[in-house]
């Protein structure tokens, strides 16, 4: 190749032709260029329709981890990024619902949830007095459920559930929607249901569970419509006690629905930091899981220095 000067380099079409490349290579960035005849690849997941851009260490972890692992030592981005792992373990509810669930389990969530900053512990109710104590002064919510896991229990008694809930320490609260009313075409029923409690606990974050393994997509978008018409702060996919979790296409729907004001959030099988980063760029913007610890250990550049917390020490009367 005869080498050329400076100024024989069109430095335009050079650039064009490197953005090109990396766009191709990546699968990601700009618009990758056509080829002779072919349409140009734009579309998701590609950043050229990307609601928030300069947020790509956040909202596209893995992308950018190929970047930083080919030779780059900084990526750039928008204002108010802020560290990947705070990001994520931000948007976690650290769950345990099992019924099995014992003091000292429950003692070790708190735990991990004020070491790495967790969003909140969701517990069942009986342990909401236990969590509120071990977690005083600490950031995490407590966040209990309503009427779970069923959603069958009548609005009243999940009304008064969610009131006594709040008493005892919770500041957040996830109701499950009358399931079997929405399938049927109650919807009046299913908003009056979400309204008695959002009329007991006023103030309080409220998330409405539509346990979207049940329903087909017109269900779903009825009951995100009533969730919003009744005040609720989230909508959320599911229980994680039915035939199926939280999927990319179930999130995005009840996104498009519920638009920008209203929370999403995805539950049930979200085991991996892949899982909950597939969910966020889907659009939710709270993540509920047990392996919240586990999550946090696949972030890049966290690997070997996320460990499991220790227990506190044993107090209180539960």
């Amino acid at each position: 190749m005869t080498a050329r000067s400076l100024d024989q380099v069109d430095a335009q079409a050079l650039l064009e032709r490197v953005a090109a490349e990396v766009a191709r290579r990546f699968d990601t960035g700009r618009s990758v260029l056509p080829s002779a005849g072919a349409p140009a690849r734009v579309g998701p997941p590609f950043c050229a329709v990307c609601p928030v851009p300069g947020q790509c260490v956040a909202r596209c972890p893995e992308p950018a981890a190929s970047l930083r692992d080919a030779g780059a030592d900084r990526l750039g981005g928008a204002p108010g990024v802020g560290p990947l792992e705070a990001k994520i373990a931000a948007m976690i509810d650290h769950t345990l619902l099992k019924p099995e669930a014992t003091k000292d389990e429950v003692a070790l969530l708190c735990a991990e949830a004020a070491k790495y900053g967790f969003a909140s512990v969701c517990v069942n109710p009986f342990w909401v007095p236990y969590c509120a104590e071990l977690l005083r002064g600490h950031a995490p919510a407590v966040c209990t459920v309503v009427g779970f896991p069923l959603g069958a229990t009548n609005a009243a008694i999940k009304a008064e559930e969610a009131r006594l809930a709040v008493a005892q320490g919770a500041t957040e609260v996830d109701m499950v929607l009358n399931v079997g009313a929405l399938r049927s075409g109650m919807l009046d029923v299913v908003e009056r249901d979400i309204a008695a409690v959002r009329q007991a606990i006023p103030g309080v974050v409220l998330k409405v569970i539509l346990e979207t393994a049940l329903l087909d997509d017109k269900q779903k978008i009825a009951a995100c419509e009533a969730s919003v018409r009744a005040g609720a702060d989230f909508v959320k996919t599911s229980t994680g006690f039915a035939s199926g979790g939280a999927t990319a296409g179930d999130v995005a729907l009840m996104r498009r629905v519920v638009g920008e004001e209203v929370g999403v959030k995805a539950s049930g099988g979200v085991r991996t930091k892949a899982d909950a980063t597939t969910l966020m760029r889907a659009g939710a913007n709270r993540i509920g899981a047990s392996a919240g610890v586990k999550i946090l250990q696949e972030v890049p550049g966290l690997a070997g220095g996320v460990k499991k917390a220790e227990r506190p020490a044993a107090g209180g009367s539960y």
